[in-house]
């Protein structure tokens, strides 16, 4: 996304719940980009982050480590709560776009045109081209930029930062208990919503 969006004034980088974010930017009718990611493979994607991370506890095994994401006991809450927030704001607020993660691995350069039409970007053809190289999976997992390779922080022995970017790796984590119970823990917090994410392409 930051290969994107490499703009001026200024970029934040934020993983903040709404309801955190500073009045200004509403105020300064700020642009905001969000990019969400089905549920499933967000977790499986938090669980082998927070088992590198040397800054945050140790996230146990991964059916206790599920099991406390389905709660919400999470450092930014609920994940349903972020997800539905920004998809709700979106609705009374413009300057907010709407990314999901599963469209920009089906189809980066429509997702690209996308983002640049709300950003006001009109960029060359050779311009879009060299984003699109810098996007692509094993570009950015080889960037020391991306892949935070020199940040000592982290436990690289452990797992990588940027790992598989595959949408549907859940399917090797979940037990087809574990995915029963969390389709329908799934479908009872997010009933009221009409926020829908795709969980294979």
């Amino acid at each position: 996304m930051l290969e994107k969006v490499t703009t001026s004034p200024r970029i934040i980088k934020s993983h903040l719940p709404l309801k955190f974010l500073p009045k200004s930017f509403w105020e300064q009718n700020c642009k905001i980009i969000y990019n969400a990611r089905n549920t499933k493979d967000s977790v499986v994607s938090l669980f082998h982050f927070e088992r590198m991370t040397l800054v945050q506890p140790e996230p146990g095994d991964w059916n206790s480590y599920l099991q406390r994401f389905l709660e919400g006991k999470m450092l930014f809450g609920s994940r349903y709560d972020h997800v539905n927030d920004y998809w709700e704001k979106k609705r009374t607020y413009s300057n907010l776009h709407y990314m999901f993660y599963e469209d920009m691995v089906e189809n980066t350069g429509r997702e690209l045109d996308k983002l640049c039409s709300f950003l006001g970007f009109s960029p060359s053809a050779e311009e879009k081209k060299h984003i699109l190289g810098c996007v692509k999976f094993d570009n950015m997992k080889n960037n020391s930029v991306v892949n935070h390779s020199e940040f000592m922080g982290m436990d690289f022995k452990m797992s990588s930062f940027i790992r598989k970017g595959k949408v549907g790796d859940w399917k090797n984590h979940f037990t087809v208990a574990q995915s029963k119970g969390f389709d329908e823990d799934y479908e009872k917090k997010m009933k009221n919503s009409t926020l829908k994410f795709r969980t294979e392409i």
